[in-house]
C-alpha cells in the first residue's frame, strides 16, 4: 500500500497536511458513523501511523513498505533488524 496515496498527500506533504488529510479521511470512513468503511479507515489509520512520526516516515520514505519495520517484506511481519541476532 502506498501510504501517501492513502491519504491523499504528495510526498512533500508537511505533517500538519498529513495530519489534516488523516482527519478528515479518518471521520469520513470510521465505522462507527453509519455509512463507515472498516477496512479504508484501517488503511487510513495505518498510513497515518507511519506518516505522522518522522522516524517512520524516514525509514518509509527509504525502504517504503517492504522495509524491516512495516512487515511488507519476508519473514511475515518479523523485525528483520532485531531476528539477525537471535537464532
Amino acid at each position: 500500500m502506498d501510504y501517501y496515496k492513502a491519504l491523499g498527500v504528495e510526498k512533500n506533504a508537511s505533517e500538519t497536511d498529513i495530519k489534516r488529510a488523516y482527519r478528515k479521511l479518518a471521520q469520513q470512513h470510521h465505522p462507527d458513523t453509519g455509512k463507515g468503511d472498516e477496512k479504508k479507515f484501517k488503511e487510513v489509520t495505518e498510513a497515518y501511523e507511519v506518516l505522522g512520526d518522522k522516524q517512520k516516515r524516514a525509514q518509509y520514505d527509504q525502504f517504503g513498505s517492504a522495509g524491516p519495520n512495516f512487515g511488507g517484506g519476508q519473514g511475515g511481519g518479523h523485525h528483520l533488524q532485531k531476528d539477525i541476532f537471535y537464532f
